[in-house]
């Protein structure tokens, strides 16, 4: 397995396939399917300071080669996390794990950074910048450089392990939002986060989800990834993190010769939980079939 490895931040991984946050829980769920250590590793699910039940119901919308979703990041919060979940997840997997962190404020990325920069289990900080900015107007961190690299300096001040900023694609210049975050201290990029999408009951003439609006994901969105990827990989100097629809092991392959280190696979592990073993487990064939003996000689490969 070998010629699968690459190396994310300075850690080595036994293939670039990573499953993304909130499509792969705490991952105990899914080693009940399968053994999980073959994953690369995985980005667990987006964890707050404070629990959240997230947005009302009903939160999933089916959309022609994708779906739409508003769960609001539901989750337990930081101190339960560590004291229940992790526990349970090392009990089904050797590996080190990649921390999703999301905030409302910019102390609150700080704070639950901080304690999962001490966890053992922990080998990457994936803080989500899409995230409302209560004390902003509502506005996502991530839709300004400024206020992306303000969480990045808070959180790199108080954290030892490589934090990789998770970008919105719903603004006009990702390149510049990614390059501010190089800036202020991040030592990787990940994109893209959902689109902004919307479906109508034509029935009742209202909002299929509750929230009205949710994050558009699945294969419809994947050229739109790519192109962010190569515009982001060839702008900045740290490793990048492509998804945004992957569903097969052309993909990935695909997201690597645009730039990414790694790749994460999000809605395709709701459509079929087996989909990141099978696209590991497809890897070997397909790069025989394009010529590719090293995955990491591949990265980055059109410019």
């Amino acid at each position: 397995m070998g010629r699968l490895k690459v190396n994310l931040c300075g850690l080595e991984l036994d293939n670039p396939v990573i499953p993304a946050s909130g499509t792969f829980g705490f991952g105990y769920e899914f080693a009940e399917l399968y053994d999980i250590n073959l994953l690369g590793t995985f980005s667990f699910k987006g964890t707050t300071k404070d629990a959240r039940f997230g947005n009302p119901t009903p939160r999933i919308a089916e959309c022609t080669a994708g779906m739409i979703n508003a769960v609001g990041l539901q989750n337990p919060g930081v101190e339960k996390v560590i004291a229940e979940e992790l526990p349970k997840l090392k009990q089904c997997f050797n590996k080190k794990v990649m921390a999703n962190i999301s905030g409302f404020a910019v102390n609150d990325y700080a704070y639950t950074c901080e304690l999962l920069d001490k966890e053992e289990q922990v080998g990457w900080l994936e803080v989500n910048v899409s995230c409302p900015n209560v004390h902003g107007g509502g506005m996502s961190f991530g839709t300004s450089p400024e206020a992306a690299a303000e969480v990045v300096r808070a959180v790199k001040a108080v954290t030892t392990k490589p934090v990789i900023v998770k970008l919105s694609p719903n603004v006009t210049d990702i390149v510049a939002i990614a390059k501010a975050c190089e800036d202020a201290g991040a030592d990787g990029i990940s994109l893209i986060n959902t689109m902004l999408g919307m479906r109508i009951d034509l029935k009742t003439r209202k909002p299929v989800i509750a929230n009205k609006m949710g994050g558009f994901s699945g294969p419809a969105i994947f050229p739109v990834a790519v192109r962010m990827v190569y515009q982001v990989a060839n702008a900045v100097n740290i490793p990048v993190i492509g998804m945004g629809g992957v569903s097969s092991a052309e993909d990935v392959i695909e997201m690597m010769l645009a730039g990414a280190t790694a790749v994460e696979v999000g809605a395709a592990n709701l459509i079929n939980p087996y989909a990141c073993r099978d696209i590991i487990n497809d890897l070997p064939r397909v790069m025989d079939k394009y010529g590719i003996e090293n995955l990491s000689d591949i990265i980055g490969g059109v410019k």
